[in-house]
């Protein structure tokens, strides 16, 4: 272990101090509870769920903000279900990044005037304000929301520009909340210190289902936090630590990662991209993968995994049942590690659904022995090839697979064409997680095609 890097007790003993401090107003406390003041000294609550405009307009003439059209739009769209009788499970989607219609994006102002309607709406339980310009203070304003109002299920952040004091409001907001399910802060720079608390808040909170924070320049001092507590934590039962800032090449964070799988026999969905993760970091995964019972949902995608890490998980697959969804994307297993896989997919596994192998330098070979695992295996039923060596069997193979009703076109992301008599894969936008990210402008970011794996957990 690195010098400097804290052990297990030392950290439990970190969380337990951190979940005994009393959360601290931030810098910007003062003016926005004035205005929190304000907004609940109104009278004028609407009676139904119905006149979500008019209240939102006159809440922004009453404390003389600007209206923003972006969010009129979605109240007024929100108020046409009402009036079709679909006023029950609302999710509001103001996300920033809406490529459909024009956006303005909600500020700080905005999502304070936003917070006080949905403290007197029941019927939204979900929030999306994905890639919009709230900072710390907005996160206040998120805080206070998590502690009154009791509906709320989904709250989405991604992509604001809530720091470390943000980050540990909403952490110790979730301390006593007991409705939120599933919290995304994914790019939200909350850095090591805003993890540790919501490290620590997972030690006293037992309701949150789902915490994403990939893209959140975690720590390595967080991985060990997390695999910690989530030894124990037995709400839990998807998590996303992508991209955390770590040193050095020592793949420390599979050995607590793979401590906590061995312990842990409720999660179900670990996301650990970008790890750094290499052959001898999978052999501690595949170690724990033995043990684990109840994890459907591995992403490995984007580390340095090649050949030799995928005859490890060959290995596991042979006798592991729980395993669904496997994200390999962005590896380097080459025809070998293709091979491998292929050779436990085809004579033992019958539990893997869904495989991505996108972008592994894999040639003709390996293409054409992982699609004689899909026509053999009844149960896999989901492939991802695209950014690999395609030569004229892969083509002939795939191409066969779908003519023939062993893929069906939309569980791919390759669909074959032909030229002058010989057949080519041209790509399509299917996949895994495949809008994580973005929006298109051409279709329902939450297809099942391009969010496979959300389709296959939870069919």
């Amino acid at each position: 272990m690195p010098l400097g890097t804290p052990t297990v007790d030392q950290t439990l003993r970190s969380l337990q101090t951190r979940a005994e401090e009393k959360p601290r107003p931030p810098a910007v406390c003062p003016v926005h509870a004035s205005r929190v003041a304000a907004f609940r000294s109104l009278k004028e609550v609407p009676e139904s769920i119905a006149g979500l405009q008019e209240y939102y307009c006159n809440l922004c003439l009453e404390n003389s903000k600007k209206i923003n059209p972006y969010i009129l739009h979605v109240f007024q769209e929100v108020d046409e279900d009402i009036k079709k009788g679909l006023e029950k499970r609302i999710t509001l989607n103001i996300a920033g990044n809406n490529r459909l219609i024009p956006v303005e994006r909600v500020t700080d102002e905005d999502f304070g005037i936003l917070s006080q309607i949905l403290e007197t709406c029941p019927y939204i339980n979900g929030l999306d304000v994905r890639y919009n310009v709230l900072s710390d203070a907005g996160a206040y304003y998120a805080a206070n929301l998590l502690q009154t109002q009791r509906y709320l299920i989904y709250l989405n952040l991604m992509f604001n520009d809530i720091g470390p004091e943000g980050g540990e409001l909403i952490a110790k907001a979730l301390h006593k909340n007991t409705t939120l399910k599933y919290l995304r802060m994914t790019g939200n720079k909350i850095e090591n210190k805003g993890g540790m608390f919501f490290a620590s808040m997972l030690q006293i909170n037992s309701s949150l289902e789902k915490l994403d924070l990939g893209d959140c320049d975690l720590g390595m001092q967080n991985v060990i936090a997390f695999a910690t507590v989530l030894s124990q934590n037995q709400a839990i039962k998807g998590i996303n630590l992508n991209r955390p800032i770590l040193y050095g090449e020592q793949e420390e964070s599979t050995v607590h990662l793979g401590h906590m799988l061995k312990e842990n026999q409720w999660l179900v969905e670990l996301h650990i991209c970008k790890h750094g993760i290499k052959n001898c970091g999978m052999q501690k995964l595949c170690d724990a993968l033995y043990l684990n019972r109840s994890l459907r949902y591995l992403d490995i995608s984007c580390n340095k995994i090649t050949r030799d890490g995928m005859e490890y998980l060959a290995d596991v697959l042979k006798s592991n049942i729980t395993l669904e969804v496997l994200d390999l994307s962005f590896n380097r297993i080459e025809n070998a590690g293709a091979n491998c896989l292929s050779e436990t997919l085809t004579s033992h596994n019958r539990s893997l659904k869904v495989l991505s192998v996108v972008s592994n330098n894999i040639e003709g070979e390996g293409l054409v022995a992982l699609s004689q695992s899909v026509k053999t295996n009844p149960t896999l039923s989901n492939i991802y090839i695209w950014g690999n060596k395609f030569d004229e069997a892969t083509c002939v193979a795939y191409s066969d697979l779908i003519q023939m009703g062993h893929l069906k076109p939309n569980n791919t992301d390759v669909e074959p064409y032909v030229v002058d008599g010989h057949v080519y894969l041209a790509e399509v936008c299917n996949g895994l997680k495949k809008h994580y990210y973005w929006t298109p402008t051409h279709r329902d970011a939450n297809s099942p095609s391009s969010s496979a794996d959300f389709a296959v957990l939870f069919q």
